[in-house]
């Protein structure tokens, strides 16, 4: 998977997420990371900036046009199919680790978890 880990940071899993649905462009993908966390997670330009540089380094986003607004340029990114694939192996891992964790507390609530 270009070298890179399956695990992700929270920052860059929001990322992924953000524009999983379609291009966004980089404020764009500010206030839906800040919608998908409810809050928690508030990207600063410099900080989104870099992790998408990385990401399209890496092939899991790629840009996705330019437009002139307000005499400011708004550059559009989207999703790879690369990226689309870590973030489906990234959910697919987090639900697993949810999943025994959730077992676990299962077990602790009922008294049958190991001492």
């Amino acid at each position: 998977m270009n070298g890179v880990s399956a695990t992700l940071q929270e920052p860059t899993f929001l990322i992924l997420s953000a524009l999983a649905e379609g291009p966004l462009h980089g404020y764009g993908v500010i206030q839906e990371v800040d919608s998908l966390s409810d809050g928690r997670v508030v990207l600063r330009p410099g900080t989104l900036y870099g992790a998408l540089d990385r990401l399209v380094e890496q092939q899991f986003v790629a840009a996705a046009g330019e437009e002139v607004v307000d005499g400011r340029l708004r550059r559009y990114y989207r999703l790879t199919d690369a990226g689309a694939q870590l973030l489906d192996t990234e959910i697919q891992r987090m639900t697993s680790n949810a999943r025994a964790a959730s077992a676990r507390l299962r077990r602790r609530a009922q008294g049958t978890a190991p001492a």
